[in-house]
């Protein structure tokens, strides 16, 4: 149990000591129960139940879904894929930030996979209109194909 939570601070220094520009500090944590904002697989809100393709990034709101006050400042989340058609790997970034291809991956998958999932601690970008985004998925696939995108809140800072 140490060492899980050592490994989640650790996680999170890294990720506010590589992105100063994202999120200040120090901010307080708020855990909620685990709830799906972004499904691809269903029609829904935020999703037409079509799956993504390497193309451009795909934007959504997260702060007013599950318990995710507006004002949040970052998100734990569960990202997992289904069904990708080709290898590839997705990110996840605030939307008002531009994406680098060097990046880091929050996943990386293989063609044929079932499902695959990693948790991940993502910063958002403010909002102040109803239609505005606060989170973006990049999907990098070596080739043309699809995958099914699946987004649970865990938890939010504040």
């Amino acid at each position: 149990m140490r060492a899980r939570k050592a490994a989640w601070i650790a996680l999170l220094l890294a990720v506010c000591a590589s992105v100063p520009a994202w999120a200040g500090g120090p901010f307080q944590y708020f855990a909620v129960t685990p709830c799906r904002v972004f499904d691809t697989r269903t029609t829904g809100p935020q999703t037409n139940g079509s799956p993504l393709n390497g193309g451009p990034s795909v934007f959504f709101r997260i702060q007013g879904y599950c318990g995710i006050p507006n004002g949040a400042q970052a998100v734990t989340l569960n990202l997992t894929i289904v069904s990708p058609s080709r290898q590839g790997d997705m990110r996840l970034y605030p939307a008002n930030v531009t994406p680098h291809a060097t990046d880091p991956s929050t996943i990386n998958y293989d063609a044929g996979e079932v499902a695959l999932a990693n948790g991940a601690i993502v910063p958002l970008a403010p909002v102040s209109l109803s239609t505005d985004k606060d989170l973006q998925i990049v999907i990098g696939m070596q080739g043309p194909g699809t995958v099914h995108a699946i987004v649970d809140v865990t938890g939010y800072f504040q």
